[in-house]
């Protein structure tokens, strides 16, 4: 029992060990150079020079990649099938996403990597993925839910995020931008989703479990994809070091959501009905999880929607909703307010789409009435360029193959895509490639310049392209409009704006600013 415990504590010690081979190899990695990208050692790798990186591993491979000519394989620990294609190069994007789609699945590393999702349509492949996208897709383009969607977002606005800014504008408090967009994303997507708001977006701040917890998440999926599986596999067998922490989040979100499914089967029962009224009230009765219900446990898709299916489904719609909007809204206002004439730029066009005694006035927009905007639409489409809510993405071939720019893969190696750095890149976006541009994405007639999927990956590509790249342009904005017309961002000064190390791009130190209102 003794060395089970002196074990235990040495994995849950693993983070002191990293540190410390990262110390030792230091010296070495820069003094035999190698055009700054990793050397690969004996037995260790490249993870030596990895774990150097990797609390700027955005910025960093952003730099070290154009130096290999956009695709670099990143040797792993020996004997741990870590191996991984990084790739930059737009045609090889092309292939593995569309031309070759089938052999390049989802896969069972990612599944036990994201395991958390159980079988939802993130973590599925082949037939289970086709019936839940055939699906998602029938919800999405149902007129009611489309209702109940556009209600939840304008209602949140109004009766959420405008009351606490103008408390703090009142107050002139220094906050958090990003917490509020957290709070704000969170609330809407479990209203659509479930039926429920959960008031994480109140004056008192609650402190709300879900939310904690899903931040231990993401930063423990991102030691999954750093360590070899055989590693976090033994911590979390042992229950220690991250693993701990993941498996007791994850406790809190099952809590969470099997309430929300007692709580709809309890409405339901007692005799809960979708009514018209409901529909015109805010769309109650027409959320995804009563849909599911009411369809009576069968689709046209044959899913079985069982309990243990209904939270799989909920986790992975909630999870879909509450990162990218909140990741791209705080980007987006920062990237905005600090450039001030993209600000003018949208002001103005805001302006065009209202009564001109209401131009110089407090007022909150439509959906309706932003849906053909283009300036505030390019403005973020540049915002996900530079700042993807998703950084990076991982594939596995089902079969050896040979991608557009010569390279070999194989099933016991990963592809990865970095998209932040993809952004960056002059070769696909030109010499202003890591210049704040909305313009690139205009054309000459004034509308929308639609970019390759393949090159612009901020909503996939291919047969998994994004379902909800709509919902998510209507929720964007809905909340910039209503925050750039009516009020003044700005940063506090000194304010360290940094990307964090995770699998969702959020700032790493939040984002602190004041407010202030534009109209008397």
């Amino acid at each position: 029992m003794k060395e089970i415990m002196v074990f235990s504590s040495l994995l849950a010690s693993i983070g002191y060990l990293e540190i410390f081979v990262a110390i030792f190899f230091f010296l070495i990695f820069w003094a035999l150079g190698n055009n700054g990208l990793p050397r690969n050692y004996p037995f260790l790798g490249m993870f030596p020079g990895l774990l150097l990186h990797i609390q700027k591993i955005h910025e960093s491979s952003a730099k070290l990649l154009p130096r290999a000519g956009g695709t670099f394989l990143l040797k792993g620990l020996w004997f741990t099938n870590t191996d991984t294609l990084c790739t930059l190069d737009p045609a090889n994007v092309h292939y593995i996403m569309s031309t070759n789609f089938s052999n390049f699945p989802k896969g069972p590393e990612f599944k036990k990597i994201f395991d958390f999702l159980g079988d939802g349509i993130f973590n599925s492949d082949f037939d289970l993925w086709e019936n839940q996208r055939k699906y998602a897709r029938e919800l999405i383009i149902n007129q009611r839910y489309h209702k109940c969607l556009v209600k939840t977002i304008e209602n949140k606005v109004k009766d959420g995020l405008i009351p606490i800014l103008e408390f703090m504008a009142k107050e002139d408090r220094i906050f958090d931008l990003q917490d509020v967009f957290k709070r704000f994303t969170f609330d809407t997507i479990c209203k659509i989703v479930t039926g429920f708001d959960p008031g994480c977006l109140s004056l008192e701040f609650p402190d709300i479990p879900f939310l904690k917890v899903t931040e231990d998440i993401d930063h423990v999926i991102v030691i999954r994809h750093l360590l070899p599986e055989i590693i976090w596999k033994l911590q979390k067998k042992l229950g220690v070091g991250p693993e701990k922490k993941l498996s007791k989040a994850v406790e809190v979100v099952d809590q969470v959501i099997g309430k929300y499914i007692s709580m709809k089967h309890d409405e339901l029962n007692k005799g809960t009905k979708i009514k018209e009224d409901e529909e015109e009230e805010g769309g109650g009765g027409y959320d995804l999880l009563t849909l599911c219900i009411v369809n009576d446990g069968e689709t046209k898709t044959g899913l079985k929607f069982d309990n243990k299916f209904l939270r799989d489904t909920i986790l992975n719609f909630l999870t879909a909703g509450r990162d990218g909007v909140n990741s791209c809204l705080t980007w987006f206002i920062w990237l905005v307010f600090t450039h001030p004439e993209v600000e003018k730029n949208i002001r103005e066009e805001l302006r065009t789409i209202i009564p001109v005694e209401e131009a110089e006035k407090w007022r909150l927009f439509t959906v309706e009435e932003l849906k053909n905007v283009v300036y505030l639409h390019a403005t973020l489409c540049e915002a996900l360029r530079l700042y993807p809510p998703v950084p990076f993405q991982f594939k596995t071939p089902q079969e050896p193959d040979i991608l557009p720019s010569g390279h070999h893969v194989h099933p016991k190696m990963r592809v990865m895509f970095n998209l932040y750095a993809m952004g960056r890149m002059e070769f696909i976006w030109g010499k202003d490639a890591s210049e704040f541009k909305p313009e690139r994405w205009i054309s000459e007639r004034g509308t929308i310049k639609h970019e390759p999927s393949y090159k612009f990956l901020s909503f996939n590509a291919g047969p998994r392209t994004c379902l909800g790249k709509g919902t998510s342009f209507t929720q964007l904005k809905a909340v910039a409009a209503a925050v750039i017309h009516n009020y003044k961002i700005k940063m506090v000064k000194g304010h360290d704006v940094s990307p964090n190390c995770s699998v969702i791009l959020h700032m790493k130190y939040g984002f602190k600013v004041r407010v202030k209102k534009r109209w008397a």
